[in-house]
């Protein structure tokens, strides 16, 4: 799924109307390819290495892993669609799975109401973010750089405070299913479902509704805009400040239910959440082709450009690569994506096609 700011056409008399611009060619359609790469490395890594199609301890945990971060990579999408960057998207991560492990260890909330304690802190602190940036005209990533040191040291005072540095100890009722259980293990008689995680349904709907909100709805087609030209935007009658907040807080909101994933996958909420996110926020957008500049997203090549890193992850790990030999690896292919992007602005400009 990709969207693409369009500005809208007034019929006019006399000249013929301009040729509408040509799609982009299959050989440079960012979504193919990754699907393509992604079948291509499967079937390697299982060449290589069978237990990759071993579905307990290979496929269920590349499920969970690739649900959490097709959401971080949607938070990111979610500033990437204005020209902007939320550097901050672990720590919001972290003080969003604080706010949960408190609401469920000290006052003994529900699994729901725990989520939709953290998801608020979430999008507070990402509407604070977009506030600060458009009323001041700092640069996103200076002003994010920013919070995510200030909510370094916040965390760590307040596990402290709480936790003793650890984790909460305290975890409501269905937190082990979602971390242990898959569709599999409830049965309708004979009938049973299949072996995915319940995580994956989770992650499933918040892509929906993105996907949804920057097709279909306004508010989407306006951030889009926004992040197209924010001067044309002004003057078409776009509340530009209130766009940026908007999306700003949804980036924050998004952060925080991806923190509550990782938790469930994790079995725990520590102050470790969200200490890996940042690479793979850009990773799964910026592969999916959404654009760095603005103004385009693809929720589809954020979710593909998610699973293409895990399994890369996962493959890597299975061949008994070394940390740093991953993060090498995965830098590369950060690299090759922006190379990839530069070659796709090049092509679009110079056929006249929509990326």
């Amino acid at each position: 799924m990709s969207t693409t700011a369009t500005p809208s056409r007034t019929p006019a008399a006399g000249p013929p109307e301009p040729r509408r611009p040509s799609r982009m060619p299959l050989w440079a359609n960012p979504r193919l390819g990754l699907l393509i790469l992604l079948v291509a490395l499967i079937a390697l890594f299982t060449a290589l290495r069978p237990a990759f199609m071993d579905v307990t301890l290979t496929l269920v945990p590349l499920q969970s892993d690739v649900s959490v971060y097709a959401v971080v990579g949607l938070a990111q999408l979610a500033v990437l669609s204005l020209g902007h960057m939320n550097m901050a998207v672990g720590r919001m991560a972290a003080m969003s799975a604080f706010a949960m492990g408190l609401a469920y260890d000290r006052l003994g909330v529900s699994l729901v109401t725990g989520l939709l304690i953290g998801l608020l802190v979430g999008t507070l602190l990402g509407a604070l973010a977009g506030l600060v940036i458009s009323r001041t005209g700092v640069n996103s990533f200076v002003v994010t750089l920013a919070m995510d040191f200030a909510l370094v040291g916040l965390i760590t005072i307040l596990y402290t405070r709480f936790t003793d540095g650890v984790a909460f100890g305290g975890l409501p009722a269905g937190m082990d299913a979602l971390r242990n259980d898959t569709f599999a293990d409830y049965c309708t008689g004979d009938v049973c479902g299949p072996e995915i995680s319940l995580v994956v349904p989770l992650a499933l709907v918040a892509v929906l509704a993105v996907g949804v909100l920057f097709r279909f709805s306004r508010l989407g087609r306006e951030i889009l805009m926004t992040g197209a030209n924010g001067r044309a935007a002004e003057l078409s009658g776009i509340p530009v400040r209130s766009r940026v907040v908007q999306a700003h807080a949804l980036s924050g909101l998004l952060a925080g239910f991806a923190g509550f994933l990782l938790a469930a996958n994790n079995g725990a909420f520590s102050a470790s959440i969200g200490d890996a996110f940042l690479l793979p926020s850009f990773l799964g957008p910026v592969l999916g082709g959404t654009l760095l500049a603005g103004g385009a997203v693809s929720v589809l090549g954020t979710v593909l450009g998610a699973g293409l890193t895990q399994v890369i992850y996962k493959g890597l790990n299975l061949l008994q690569f070394q940390l740093d030999q991953l993060n090498l690896y995965i830098g590369l292919v950060l690299l090759a994506a922006l190379s990839l992007d530069r070659v796709r602005h090049v092509v679009a400009d110079r056929k006249g096609a929509r990326v």
